[in-house]
């Protein structure tokens, strides 16, 4: 079964590594993991579209709430939302083919950002299934080169905020936190850079 989850994270360098490692050790299949900012510029969001069972989705959640950069961690599976996809197609596109590939660009709610001697660049959003289904009618045409962000989402209405059994909050990491810097366990004291550079050769 298909679920969408998103986890709010730390801006902390390695993040989308150290969660792509997780996924990749444990064996889960994900169609797309879109990472990108939010209204706090100290949060990220990731939305993680996987095909799983209850049983393995909830290991995904237990896994993801384990990471000490993520600070919540949602599932819509009972939730009402709106979710997107973003795609870029460049098309072959001959002088007597060009109005039958504008017309369904137009059709499909889409818009042509890029005109070649040869070739048209569409820009369409909405759903995966409605993406999927213009590729399948233009790939007669010839597609040159396809590019799609992958899956966001969304709650509906004032449900942001609202708590429920699918949505993990970890309240005790604070969005400050930082890797602790370990003094070595000498009892010299270590030189600084300055009195390095200082310090005569030889």
């Amino acid at each position: 079964m298909r679920h969408i989850l998103t986890a709010t994270v730390m801006n902390e360098p390695g993040v989308l590594a150290h969660v792509a490692n997780m996924f990749s050790a444990r064996g889960f299949n994900i169609d797309s993991l879109v990472v990108g900012r939010t209204e706090d510029p100290n949060f990220s969001r990731m939305t993680i579209v996987v095909n799983a069972d209850e049983r393995t989705l909830d290991q995904v959640r237990k896994q993801l709430a384990k990471i000490v950069t993520v600070v919540k961690v949602r599932d819509y599976k009972e939730t009402p939302y709106v979710s997107r996809d973003l795609m870029l197609i460049k098309l072959s596109a001959a002088a007597n083919s060009r109005s039958e590939i504008i017309e369904l660009a137009a059709l499909f709610r889409g818009r042509v950002v890029d005109v070649g001697m040869s070739s048209l660049m569409v820009e369409l959003s909405g759903e995966e299934e409605k993406l999927d289904a213009f590729v399948e009618l233009v790939r007669p045409y010839g597609i040159r080169e396809l590019a799609r962000t992958g899956v966001i989402a969304m709650s509906r209405g004032g449900s942001s905020n609202a708590g429920t059994d699918d949505e993990i909050r970890i309240e005790q990491r604070p969005a400050t936190a930082r890797p602790v810097v370990r003094q070595p366990l000498s009892g010299k004291r270590q030189p600084s850079q300055q009195e390095l550079e200082a310090t005569p050769p030889g």
